[in-house]
């Protein structure tokens, strides 16, 4: 059998939350959203555990195309620990049998190519959270882990350096382009609610920016492009003024985080994922440019507007810190390095 590209990525992931998948031992975990970025890492890791600890534990999966899945990534898909359920996610049909735990991460970022628009967009994750938390409480579940975004606090103060869980800021209600923001913070306020009322042990991980195989390269996710670029041999573009402050956490750490929360996180605790230590987007351009292909030239598009305010997009992480020990274990160029050796092969 051909070894896994990500066994050192997974040996990392299973060293750091070997003691907490006994709460999985011969249970069933229901997953939204397994079959992107993030769901690629939770299936990766939960099959690498399950076998590595004999867990005897079963995913159910929901997607809406199993054998686009299967293509991408047959390895997960043949497991006979991992079953898909055909459905979306606003109108899924519950499959049979209980769950101990759920994890919603599912999510629709962007429908303006399905001319559906951002109240399309606000609906459907809003409508594929009340789904997830009902087939939670039908089937018996304890906990719950809804991905949200770092997007629920709006935009970001100049003068708040790392934005923390307990900052109030959100995006403006008129703002007709925060529908995704939008859709998460109504989507953890449903969760608070499902909490109180069924007593579920609900936990919300807000996500900033990541790195690392699995992620896509060709949508708009400014580290991915750049080493899309790079590895075409450049140039690397980067298309606004190259100002804004960025971080990002790399794939494996972030599967660490994931897990952790579901099982240790508070019950109707919010917990920043992401990397503290920020950089510019132009100077990660010229980052992925060293790393990747050091002939590459780096093509900063615009100019910075004179007395424009820093733009930032980083997350306060210590109560992950202090609560739940988590910490940013993956340098930035050694996950950067990682993610174009995936891609390359």
């Amino acid at each position: 059998m051909t070894e896994n590209p990500l066994a050192k990525d997974l040996d990392h992931i299973l060293d750091h939350t070997r003691e907490l998948w006994e709460e999985l031992r011969g249970e069933r975990l229901f997953i939204t959203g397994g079959t992107g970025f993030f769901g690629c890492w939770l299936l990766e890791s939960f099959a690498w555990a399950n076998d590595r600890l004999s867990l005897g534990a079963a995913a159910v999966v929901l997607t809406r195309n199993p054998d686009a899945f299967r293509q991408k990534a047959p390895h997960v898909a043949t497991r006979p620990a991992i079953r898909f359920h055909m459905g979306n996610m606003q109108s899924f049909d519950f499959p049979t049998g209980s769950f101990s735990h759920v994890i919603h991460a599912a999510t629709e970022t962007n429908l303006q190519h399905e001319h559906v628009g951002a109240l399309g967009q606000f609906g459907a994750n809003t409508q594929g959270t009340g789904r997830t938390l009902d087939l939670a409480v039908a089937s018996g579940a304890r906990k719950f882990l809804l991905t949200s975004s770092g997007a629920v606090y709006g935009r970001q103060p100049a003068e708040i350096t790392h934005i923390p869980e307990d900052y109030v800021g959100a995006p403006a209600p008129t703002d007709s382009g925060s529908a995704y923001a939008q859709s998460k913070r109504v989507s953890e306020f449903m969760c608070a609610v499902y909490a109180q009322c069924h007593g579920l042990q609900v936990a919300i991980a807000r996500c900033f920016a990541f790195v690392g195989p699995w992620l896509p390269l060709d949508r708009n996710y400014a580290v991915g492009n750049f080493i899309r670029d790079a590895l075409r041999g450049g140039p690397i573009r980067v298309m606004g003024d190259g100002t804004p402050y960025r971080s990002y956490l790399y794939a494996s750490d972030l599967a660490v985080w994931l897990w952790t929360i579901l099982f240790r996180g508070r019950s109707g605790g919010a917990y920043n994922v992401g990397e503290e230590r920020e950089i510019t987007v132009a100077d990660l351009a010229r980052e992925v440019a060293a790393v990747v292909h050091p002939h590459a030239s780096v093509e900063v598009l615009q100019r910075p507007a004179p007395g424009q305010p820093v733009e930032r997009y980083v997350p306060s992480t210590e109560r992950a810190r202090e609560e739940l020990g988590l910490e940013a274990w993956t340098r930035l160029d050694e996950a950067i390095r990682r993610t174009a050796e995936f891609y390359r092969r």
